[in-house]
C-alpha cells in the first residue's frame, strides 16, 4: 500500500511562528498560492482515498492538491491541543515559568490545560490505523492524508521503518512524505520512506 502523508498549506499564525492547534484558522492568502504553486508542478501523489483532518486549513489545502476528491473527515488526525500556548509564539512565551519548564523537558511535558506528546500520538496513530484497516478490508491500494506537522510526526515515530524519532519528521507547510507499507502486518504497519514530498 501506498501512502502519502502531506502537511497543510501555510496559515497566519504558522507564518507568525505561533503554536496552532485547536483553532480552526483558514490558510493565508500566501498559503494558497503557495499550494496552487506547487499543485500544478505534479509533486502530489494522488491517492484511491483522500483522509482529511476536519480542520479547515487541511479542507482548504486537500480541495486545492486534489481538487473535487472526496475528503474523508477523521477527526482523531487533527493537530494537538497546546493549551494555555495556543496562538501564542516563542517571543510571548520565553519567560513563562511553565513554558520554560515545557522547553527544559524536550517537550515532553503535558501542555499546560492541553494534551501530552502520548495523548496525542496515542490518538493520531489509532486514527491512522483505523483509516488503513479500511483501506485493506475495501482493497484500496493508496491513500493520502493531508493533515497536520506534528499528526505527521506522531504517525511516523510510532511506524517508521527503520525508526527516526518524532522531531527527525518535521515538515514545513505544503511537504510531505510518500511511503511504502505492508499491507499484511501483524501488531502495526511498517512505513518505509520513499521520497520527500519538497
Amino acid at each position: 500500500m501506498e501512502i502519502v502523508l502531506i502537511r497543510h498549506g501555510a496559515t497566519p499564525a504558522n507564518q507568525e511562528k505561533r503554536y496552532l492547534g485547536v483553532t480552526d484558522e483558514p490558510l493565508s492568502p500566501q498559503g494558497e498560492q503557495e499550494l496552487k504553486e506547487r499543485a500544478v508542478l505534479g509533486i502530489y501523489p494522488r491517492g484511491e482515498r483522500l483522509i482529511v483532518s476536519p480542520m479547515l486549513r487541511c479542507r482548504q489545502t486537500a480541495e486545492i492538491l486534489y481538487p473535487g476528491q472526496r475528503q474523508e473527515l477523521c477527526p482523531s488526525l487533527r493537530e494537538c491541543d497546546f493549551g494555555s500556548f495556543e496562538m501564542k509564539n516563542y517571543q510571548e512565551l520565553r519567560d513563562q515559568p511553565d513554558y520554560v519548564a515545557w522547553l527544559e523537558s524536550g517537550g515532553t511535558l503535558p501542555f499546560p490545560g492541553g494534551e501530552s506528546r502520548e495523548e496525542f500520538c496515542a490518538r493520531c496513530r489509532q486514527g491512522f490505523l483505523t483509516a488503513l484497516e479500511q483501506a485493506r478490508r475495501d482493497g484500496v491500494d493508496s491513500l493520502a492524508f493531508v493533515v497536520h506537522g506534528g499528526t505527521i510526526m506522531a504517525i511516523l515515530d510510532g511506524f517508521s521503518h527503520p525508526h527516526r524519532d518524532y522531531f527527525d519528521w518535521q515538515l514545513a507547510n505544503g511537504q510531505g512524505f510518500r511511503l511504502y507499507c505492508e499491507n499484511s502486518w501483524s501488531v502495526a504497519p511498517q512505513l518505509e520512506l520513499v521520497d520527500r514530498i519538497l
